[in-house]
């Protein structure tokens, strides 16, 4: 391990709305929602934000309200010091949880003393894929993949073909990720880490508007394939159609953040470290599937770590599609209870470049709550990549 430690202050996020028009947080701009995360955590801290000495922020459609580094116009407007840099980074779905990567190894490095992990995404005014409207970003690799590149769903059906995974499989996991955030939700496990979102209307937005209580297994049984492609059905005859929206995670609008500082300076300041990163990983996987990077990142940050799956107390494996965190459940021997504990993104939502550090809140209070010692979360991304970071509860 490093001389410098590089630790978790704290972990805030806003509920999710969903992402679409008249979505709960549909009115408010992009960096409206990453500044009302960015206040939020100085002020829980009593924090002076010109101890901050960087903003790094994921954000993955960088296009319309979320262009020119929305990183460095949520800090402003969240009345941050015009000293305090900002940055903004796109590792696909995985944006926020490479951000804290970033800002935790430049602890490790001494470059940063404080540094602020963040990401956003509005879906609902920046709908997915809007930044490549006019242009043809993936023309290139026609030269390397003749028969051009899937996307996400497609990569999601090969995996439960491949898996064996059934129709029934999926929909079961994905009620009971509803389930578990509603028992959570109901219990206010979430309360502690969630800051309210003001509204135009004069309202705040304070749960998660994704989450349905009374989703059930028969009732996700009903919905039709969402992906259903015959170019794509002769291509990979295997496939079943098995994914729709109800086993994937829904498009979502939501803001996340994490305080991260040496161990030093959080003692100088008077702050409360509540974990220790304890091992990072980021690797590439097959474009093509493009959604099991979460197996080898994971076999990379546990061989980093000196760690097995079952020293393990909490597994957060991101719900983009129901097949991902089931692959990796097989693939570790998992326990079930230790998965996705309090429900993952197929109930919270996934709102892209915010989705790493709104994961790493809720596993952190997850580990507390438990007592546990450590937590692993690990995300697939486009183009075929995975993050993953193991954190050790202080």
């Amino acid at each position: 391990m490093p001389s410098t430690q590089a630790v978790i202050v704290d972990v805030v996020r806003t509920g999710s709305g969903r992402g679409k028009p008249g979505g709960a947080l549909s009115q408010v701009h992009p960096a409206s929602l990453l500044s009302t995360v960015l206040q939020g955590i100085v002020e829980r801290n009593d924090l002076d934000p010109a101890e901050v000495d960087d903003v790094i922020a994921g954000c993955v459609v960088q296009v319309g309200d979320q262009a020119l580094n929305v990183g460095r116009t949520a800090l402003l407007d969240a009345g941050f010091p015009v000293s305090v840099p900002a940055t903004t980074v796109d590792r696909q779905c995985g944006s926020s949880q490479q951000a804290a990567h970033f800002a935790a190894q430049g602890v490790m490095a001494g470059a940063y003393d404080v540094v602020i992990a963040c990401g956003v995404e509005s879906m609902s005014r920046v709908p997915m894929g809007s930044n490549a409207v006019g242009g043809s970003p993936m023309a290139p690799l026609t030269r390397r993949f003749r028969e051009g590149l899937p996307h996400q769903g497609i990569g999601a059906e090969l995996i439960a073909a491949r898996r064996g995974f059934t129709r029934d499989d999926l929909d079961a996991f994905s009620a009971r990720s509803h389930e578990r955030a509603a028992l959570c939700a109901a219990q206010g496990d979430f309360a502690d880490e969630i800051v309210p979102v003001p509204l135009p209307d004069g309202g705040l937005h304070d749960t998660d508007e994704t989450v349905r209580a009374s989703t059930t297994q028969e009732a996700l049984s009903g919905l039709r394939p969402a992906f259903q492609d015959q170019r794509w059905g002769e291509a990979f005859p295997e496939i079943a159609w098995s994914i729709t929206p109800g086993n994937s995670s829904p498009l979502t609008d939501g803001a996340s953040a994490a305080l991260i500082m040496s161990e030093q300076r959080a003692v100088q300041l008077g702050l409360r470290p509540r974990a220790r990163f304890h091992a990072f990983a980021v690797v590439g996987s097959e474009p093509v599937t493009m959604l099991d990077g979460v197996i080898p990142a994971t076999h990379r940050a546990l061989d980093r770590s000196g760690l097995t799956a079952s020293d393990l107390d909490v597994y957060e494996i991101n719900e983009a599609f129901a097949p991902v965190p089931l692959a990796w459940a097989h693939e570790f021997d998992a326990d079930e209870a230790r998965l996705n504990p309090r429900g993952g993104a197929i109930a919270l939502g996934h709102p892209l470049g915010a989705s790493g550090t709104r994961i790493l809140a809720t596993m952190l209070n997850h580990l507390e709550a438990i007592e546990g010692r450590y937590g692993l979360m690990t995300m697939c991304e486009g183009g075929g990549m995975a993050n993953a970071t193991i954190i050790e509860r202080l």
